[in-house]
């Protein structure tokens, strides 16, 4: 608990450890993609359409945490350098599907494997087992969050079964 008894103790929440380490991770990421001449939602757009190809703007916005308007500047400025393609009609109803380039492929493998280091330095300090131990509680986390039933079979996210 902090000093005047009320709040949260900054030192045990976990919530605030989370975005510290968020944060920390983000800083990371960016100091590795700079050079490159990549945002970590210009990485993140890529990688997603390497797993994805066809996504449609909605849901790369959705897919890297921004906003459709940002995603479709986004879009424009890799479409214009030649990372992704767009056709300039919609094969069916409104939406754009998007596919990376061979360019847009050579420039994500170098982006990986820059992120890639940054996790690798990050989980350095914890063995396979705290590794998987970490990501299920993490995917627990997120679950309650969102009121969804719990990956691990244990009933719904509340621990209720």
């Amino acid at each position: 608990m902090s000093q005047d008894g009320v709040g949260v103790d900054l030192e045990t929440s976990l919530g605030y450890l989370l975005k510290e380490a968020s944060s920390t991770l983000r800083a990371a990421m960016e100091d590795v993609l700079r050079p490159l001449g990549m945002t970590i939602t210009h990485y993140s757009c890529l990688e997603l359409l390497s797993q994805r190809p066809g996504l449609s703007n909605s849901e790369l916005a959705r897919g890297t945490f921004v906003t459709r308007q940002s995603m479709n500047v986004l879009l424009q400025a890799l479409e214009r350098e030649g990372d992704v393609t767009r056709p300039s009609e919609a094969p069916v109803g409104k939406v754009l599907p998007t596919r990376l380039t061979a360019r847009g492929r050579r420039r994500l493998e170098q982006a990986s494997a820059a992120v890639r280091s940054v996790e690798v330095r990050m989980l350095s300090g914890l063995t396979e087992t705290e590794q998987a131990a970490a990501r299920r509680i993490l995917r627990s986390m997120i679950a309650s969050l969102r009121g969804e039933p719990s990956r691990d079979g244990r009933g719904d996210a509340s621990g209720v079964s």
